[in-house]
């Protein structure tokens, strides 16, 4: 199975006029005006099995030819599908987990979603005067600042680079109108996602660009199975933070009240102050639409056309300051000492050495990981309600405080494992815990000795690339085994302890060295010209490597014995040759 993370620019966020082509959209908003409700309109973008496109309301979500959502931007179908789980953990009947079996396999049809959702009715509809969804609800025209509605997009320039000339990668002006739909799918993003905006202007719940992870079916089976598996029972979800007895509908969906209503003025939003659906519906910013100075044309984002074709937006600072121990279900948390933070994606994307993290935490005096509720829940309580292969998609922005740098997003295979008994799963945690260990002293020890050999051991610079080298060309060895050993468990039943591992963590030791005597030799080091280079520099760091990816400090990682024959912790047993040289 391929699993390599594929890096994601803001060049891939928009497919570009072709994909449109071959999708002619319906008109968007058009005709008679009445009240508007993401509830009943068709404003979801999602690809049906045969590859074809639609746009659909909320109650057709469990249509079982749809398998994903297709928006023209990356972050947009992120924003999307937290959404659609966030509309079905609020409005679910379910209590018991036999009614969460029940649905699994008998997806509702839309008549009974349209049922769930109505009661919400009021909350999702977001033109009018009074309250609108995600929109400030004090906010008027002139009370705040207004922007170009572009400036809603998380990789949109700001106003200094745009007064300095500075937005040479994403070009202002590029967008100067959007349709309803996609404005409220470019708000949606950006309450979830919010990054620092200067004084007063919040980040979101998870702090800006968080990471997000959710369990998904494999093979793909429809997108109703892929958000079911993130959805818990009603009782579960209520009892892990907040205050179910704040039942006023704004502690759930914030602006449908004023901000003090919430939390008082320069005051902070903890999980009791409101409702546990609130985790879902956070504002941290204060934003209201301008639907009074709209226009005829085409959506700049979707190219359909539109009557009411949206510029500008009204913000003001100061929205609700999250604070204290939120707990959102589709983000993992590591540990600090003022307690669990969401983890945020940063620079060199999404791969392997994150799999044990992000699907079954980790806890080290050094580090604690834990993964998002929703795949935690899945292992731990699915079992064996939910048998079969699945996958973890994980995406979100990597963001450099209001900069957004990257977008990244790929699918990591989690196999059988969920089809493992607990103590096979402790196995499976215990042993993978090893080899990663292993992994990152190797990387280490590379990424040393080619500093030394180019530079110089106190040399600073940016050698990133190194081990992004290392962990590519490790990835796929290390799903290979990583199946192999969830097989072996899940035979095992209970799992065996006696099943001797030390061939399997032997050999995850042999393809560290080669791999990492392999690029130190063929692509980094050893292909440089000779004459550019410090030979007597070169050879010591390329003993110091052999020395140290045989030593002992790699094998304890491992839980290997230590190598036999003297000397083997300070040099390399049989090191020899040196690297060759151009």
């Amino acid at each position: 199975m391929k699993s390599a993370p594929p890096r994601f620019g803001f060049r891939h966020l928009l497919r570009g006029v072709a994909s449109l082509q071959t999708w002619p959209p319906p008109p968007c908003i058009q005709g008679e005006r009445r009240k508007m409700s993401l509830l009943t309109e068709d404003w979801m973008p999602v690809r049906y099995r045969d590859g074809c496109r639609a746009w659909v309301a909320p109650s057709e979500l469990a249509d079982p030819r749809i398998v994903a959502f297709d928006a023209d931007r990356a972050d947009f179908n992120g924003a999307l599908v937290q959404f659609a789980i966030a509309l079905l953990q609020t409005s679910t009947p379910v209590v018991e987990p036999d009614d969460w079996d029940f649905w699994f396999e008998d997806p509702p049809d839309s008549a009974t979603l349209t049922a769930w959702f109505s009661p919400l009715a009021a909350a999702f509809e977001y033109d009018g005067e009074g309250a609108r969804f995600l929109q400030d609800f004090e906010l008027r025209a002139g009370r705040g600042v207004s922007f170009e509605i572009a400036g809603l997009l998380i990789e949109a320039a700001g106003e200094q680079s745009v007064q300095r000339n500075t937005d040479h990668f994403v070009k202002h002006g590029q967008v100067a109108g959007m349709c309803p739909h996609c404005a409220l799918t470019a708000l949606l993003t950006l309450q979830i996602n919010a990054p620092a905006g200067g004084s007063g202007h919040r980040t979101g719940l998870r702090g800006g660009g968080p990471l997000t992870t959710l369990v998904l079916c494999h093979p793909q089976r429809s997108l109703w199975h892929d958000l079911w598996l993130n959805v818990r029972s009603r009782s579960e979800f209520l009892a892990s933070q907040g205050d179910p007895r704040k039942a006023a509908p704004h502690f759930r969906f914030p602006w449908l009240r004023e901000i003090g209503a919430i939390q008082p003025d320069g005051g902070e939003t903890s999980p009791l102050l409101v409702h546990p659906d609130h985790v879902f519906w956070a504002m941290p910013r204060r934003i209201r639409l301008d639907l009074t100075d709209t226009g005829l044309g085409d959506c700049d984002l979707c190219g359909r056309h539109c009557d009411r074709l949206i510029r500008r937006y009204e913000t003001k600072n100061h929205g609700l300051n999250y604070k204290g121990p939120w707990n959102h279900p589709l983000s993992p948390y590591y540990e600090t000492k003022e307690g669990w933070l969401p983890i945020h994606p940063q620079p060199g994307g999404i791969g392997y050495r994150h799999w044990l993290a992000w699907v079954m935490g980790v806890a080290t005096q050094q580090k604690g990981r834990r993964p998002a509720t929703v795949v935690s829940h899945f292992l731990a309580h699915l079992f064996p309600r939910a048998k079969g292969q699945r996958r973890l998609w994980a995406f979100g922005f990597d963001m450099d405080n209001m900069k957004a740098r990257c977008w990244y997003e790929a699918t990591i295979p989690l196999y059988g494992l969920a089809d493992c008994q607990p103590e096979a799963q402790r196995q499976a945690q215990a042993e993978v815990g090893r080899w990663l260990a292993g992994a990152e002293l190797a990387a280490s020890c590379l990424r040393s000795a080619v500093k030394e050999a180019w530079f110089g051991k106190e040399a600073r610079g940016d050698l990133s690339a190194v081990e992004a080298g290392f962990w590519s060309r490790t990835e796929p060895e290390f799903y290979r085994q990583l199946e192999s050993l969830i097989t072996s468990l899940r035979s095992d039943g209970d799992g065996d302890s006696r099943v001797d591992r030390l061939p399997v963590r032997a050999a995850w030791h042999r393809n560290l060295i080669d791999t990492c005597e392999s690029l130190f030799d063929g692509e980094f080091v050893g292909v440089a010209a000779i004459e550019r280079q410090n030979m007597r520099r070169v050879v010591k760091s390329w003993h110091r490597l052999r020395a140290n990816l045989r030593g002992p400090a790699i094998r304890k990682a491992l839980g290997l014995p230590d190598a036999e024959g003297p000397g083997t912790s300070n040099k390399a047993k049989g090191a020899s040759a040196a690297p060759r040289a151009s």
